[in-house]
């Protein structure tokens, strides 16, 4: 079993993580964080098959938030997850693991709920957006949410985003994208529909 400073996890994350009660990695950890934290320069596309609870937010979240350039206010990472729920347990989650960098702002967009409000934070800069599907396109398609400068993205819980009928959204999201983005894919379960997008938009995962 390794530690996180043997995953390659900086120091300020480190701190933050230890203060929430991390002493070990968890298998899905172990497996993706070096994998990532390696992987800023070339492109490998990663499945992860992890059930909620296993960890996965740490697995996907820590390395995200140590690949991003915080001196560069523009959206460099999207997390896209099924449920207003989920987006804003991710975002608080991700908002505590990098508690110690400065100049880092995680912004969460969802329906059900103001889009003004979403707005005006995204006009703050946002390097990192935790969105709901029809929500990110909507703000796409206002301009407030610019996803041309996005280096990785992240479909949390894919097999029920596609259970949701959410794969039209999906499709629209990858096109706004730049061709040299990291897709990682995390889901509970290899379904058939999950394998299809696997296919279209992940590269040598």
């Amino acid at each position: 079993m390794k530690t996180f400073e043997e995953l390659g996890v900086s120091e300020d994350i480190r701190r933050a993580i230890a203060e929430l009660g991390f002493e070990q990695p968890m298998p899905v950890q172990e497996a993706t964080i070096p994998f990532l934290l390696q992987t800023n320069t070339d492109h490998s596309d990663l499945i992860a098959l992890a059930q909620t609870g296993t960890g996965k937010t740490a697995a996907f979240g820590i390395p995200l938030i140590q690949s991003i350039d915080v001196t560069d206010r523009s959206t460099q990472a999207v997390v896209v997850a099924p449920t207003r729920e989920l987006c804003l347990q991710i975002a608080d989650d991700m908002r505590d693991f990098s508690k110690y960098i400065h100049g880092l702002n995680i912004v969460a967009v969802y329906g059900g709920t103001s889009i003004i409000n979403q707005i005006h934070a995204l006009k703050h800069g946002a390097q990192i957006i935790v969105a709901t599907p029809g929500r990110l396109i909507d703000l796409k398609n206002r301009g407030c949410a610019k996803l041309e400068n996005v280096k990785r993205i992240v479909l949390d819980e894919a097999d029920e985003m596609l259970n949701m009928g959410f794969s039209e959204s999906i499709n629209e999201i990858f096109e706004s994208l730049q061709e040299d983005h990291t897709t990682l894919l995390f889901s509970a379960t290899m379904s058939r529909e999950v394998e299809k997008v696997a296919k279209k938009y992940l590269r040598n995962y």
